[in-house]
């Protein structure tokens, strides 16, 4: 397709994947100035030199505060520490970061070849930048070659999805990301891989965070629920970022609810018998209607009003549906 290189290209597939890094890449293959047979990047040019230090003029990303590893440009290290002080690093893509791309698409490019924008998550995009971009979008100018990446294209707006040429990337399959995540030495390797659906990116990231004692925490008071319990329970998860509190939960509902239906059990196998105890007992009907509400908090679990009143809410639900 080189060739004829589309505008704009959208990368998506589950979350954990890789695609972040696909495009990074893709985009580095794009800007250097021997690129292999099989259009990976030389690694060796000056384009690529450029572009690992991040530093190449034809090259821009776009991607939340909260992913960015070191301050925004113009800012030195006491500003950054005043910022981090005074407010949480946005995890949204702001109107201003795109509209920072309009001097950036209007001179030149350095060594006449094409311009290079990646952008992820797409879905990071609020309202406001979103109608940015798909201006950009709709009058794109030469030589400019944008790379998106998503993990749900129901977040993002339709007439943004029909200015890109669409690629699914599939998760790896379950030998191969078992492989490579035990090359990276992590211990319970099957484990962790089950407990993110197959994501290997995922499950390294928990690996390395010790998240698996609030799990534990969690999960055994789904698998023997009670209200004194969940109550001492909100209490000690209270820290715990309530999108992983919540994503626990929906995989453990998931699991009962795979049980009953085909006796299947896809995240936690090591809890199969508290999982099998809680597919007996609680009926199909209220099992969804628990599913359903898990998924409505998944939506405002960033911005809670209380995180403890949020998680004694979430427990609570879930043991009237066990009792």
């Amino acid at each position: 397709m080189r060739a004829r290189l589309p505008h704009a290209l959208l990368f998506h597939g589950p979350e954990g994947i890789g695609k972040a890094e696909f495009i990074e890449q893709f985009a580095q293959s794009l800007l250097c100035e021997r690129p292999a047979a099989d259009g990976h990047a030389c690694g060796s040019c000056a384009s690529c030199g450029w572009f690992v230090q991040q530093s190449h003029p034809d090259y821009r990303r776009v991607r939340p505060e909260a992913l960015e590893d070191e301050p925004a440009e113009g800012e030195d290290g006491e500003g950054e520490k005043k910022a981090k002080s005074s407010k949480t690093p946005s995890k949204d893509i702001r109107i201003e970061q795109v509209r920072a791309l309009t001097d950036f698409m209007n001179i030149s490019t350095h060594r006449q070849g094409l311009r290079v924008v990646v952008l992820y998550p797409a879905e990071a995009l609020n309202t406001a930048s979103a109608n940015a971009l798909l201006k950009t979008l709709e009058e794109p100018p030469p030589g400019t070659v944008f790379l998106l990446s998503t993990h749900s294209l129901d977040r993002l707006l339709p007439t943004i999805l029909s200015r890109c040429r669409k690629f699914a990337l599939p998760m790896p399959d379950h030998a191969a990301a078992l492989s490579w995540l035990q090359q990276q030495g992590v211990n319970e390797a099957e484990g962790w891989l089950r407990e993110q659906g197959g994501a290997p990116l995922l499950a390294l990231a928990a690996a390395e965070s010790g998240s698996r004692e609030d799990m534990d925490t969690l999960l055994k008071l789904l698998a023997r629920p009670s209200v004194e319990t969940a109550l001492k329970t909100a209490e000690r998860l209270a820290k715990v970022p309530l999108s992983a509190l919540v994503s626990w939960q929906q995989r453990w509902l998931y699991d009962v609810l795979a049980f009953q239906l085909t006796g299947a059990i896809r995240y936690y196998p090591r809890y199969r018998s508290e999982v099998e105890q809680v597919a007996a007992r609680v009926p199909s009907a209220q099992l969804l209607q628990v599913i359903k509400n898990a998924n409505a908090r998944k939506a405002v679990a960033e911005h809670p009003l209380s995180p403890k009143l949020f998680i004694e809410e979430m427990l609570l639900d879930y043991t009237a549906c066990c009792s």
